[in-house]
């Protein structure tokens, strides 16, 4: 399996954008290397701003500049992007409608080694209680590029969570289609539904494949985009296996289970299972190692569905 570097990826897409429409700058706080911004900066010094680590003033600032008709991406360490200025977030970006593309990087807990303080597992929560946001969470580096690409043309607040370590590109096939809003199904099934999104989509796969060989026939859903979510690929699949297991590198409060929980209880009830980090501070250490630790693997996520049947 091919690996590529997120935020490299995501670097290349945004100096590609940049290329096509002059109105985008790149912005980040006082880490362009790490956000992966050097093809950015070497093609467009003009648009590209560092500034110093002042994330609420940055904030202020892209939306100022989006008012005049630029596009800018804020790139930086995630929960300095979403927690740090949420009230500038939230009045600066959100109220005021503006054109700014917030992205986190380094997301959910692959700061790991630096703990609690740089993980980023509320981010989704806080920031789809924001009217008009648009929050895009992509899976491999392919939907990296097409995330990218789909924000730049998106007018209105989004946010876009990038992970860090090299990700598995398994979405490069003839079939796979990005449409923002729109779930994707990449396995078929009929007795249990893994809805993910993030880095755990992949292990989700490879768990449903590793549950077919003992006679489990497991849907597996990608939700890129988590709002506006696609109610209608849930729904089809509550009604159609009546049993989704949820899987996010986030807090189980407010994310992607907390979503499916909210469109399930209106409009499909189906028994639901959300795999995540349950209301405590994630522990530091290896990235793996956490993945492992609150079942976001792929044996996590076997063992996690095999409880959820029996139980």
């Amino acid at each position: 399996m091919n690996t590529a570097d997120p935020r490299k990826t995501f670097g290349e897409a945004l100096a590609e954008i940049g290329k096509e429409n002059s109105k985008v700058l790149a912005i980040s706080a006082d880490s362009s290397s790490g956000s992966g911004l050097g093809p950015f900066k070497k093609l467009f010094s003009e648009r590209h701003i560092e500034f110093g680590i002042m994330e609420q003033g940055i904030i202020g600032y892209a939306a100022g500049l989006a008012t005049t008709g630029k596009i800018p991406f804020v790139v930086a360490i995630a929960p300095f992007l979403t927690s740090r200025p949420f009230e500038m977030v939230r009045n600066d970006v959100g109220y005021m409608k503006q054109n700014v593309k917030i992205v986190g990087r380094c997301a959910g807990m692959s700061y790991a080694d630096l703990g609690p303080t740089h993980h980023s597992l509320e981010d989704v929560a806080i920031l789809r209680t924001i009217p008009g946001f648009t929050i895009l969470v992509p899976s491999d580096p392919v939907e990296i590029k097409e995330v990218a690409k789909a924000a730049a043309e998106l007018n209105g607040p989004v946010y876009i969570k990038i992970a860090r370590d090299k990700m598995p590109i398994f979405n490069d096939n003839k079939e796979y289609k990005f449409e923002l809003g729109k779930g994707v199904t990449l396995k078929e099934g009929n007795d249990l539904t893994i809805v993910a999104t993030g880095v755990p989509v992949y292990n989700a796969l490879e768990a449903a494949n590793a549950l077919e060989k003992k006679g489990l026939s497991v849907r597996v859903i990608n939700i890129h985009t988590l709002k506006p979510i696609d109610k209608e690929i849930i729904i089809k699949a509550a009604k159609e296996t009546g049993k989704i297991v949820t899987v996010e590198e986030h807090y189980l409060a407010g994310g992607l289970g907390s979503i499916v929980a909210e469109i399930t209880a209106q409009h499909a009830p189906a028994k639901l299972h959300m795999v995540g980090v349950n209301d405590q501070f994630a522990s530091n250490g290896p990235y793996d190692g956490l993945m492992a630790m609150y079942n976001l693997d792929t044996n996590g996520i076997i063992k996690e569905v095999e409880s959820f049947l029996k139980n």
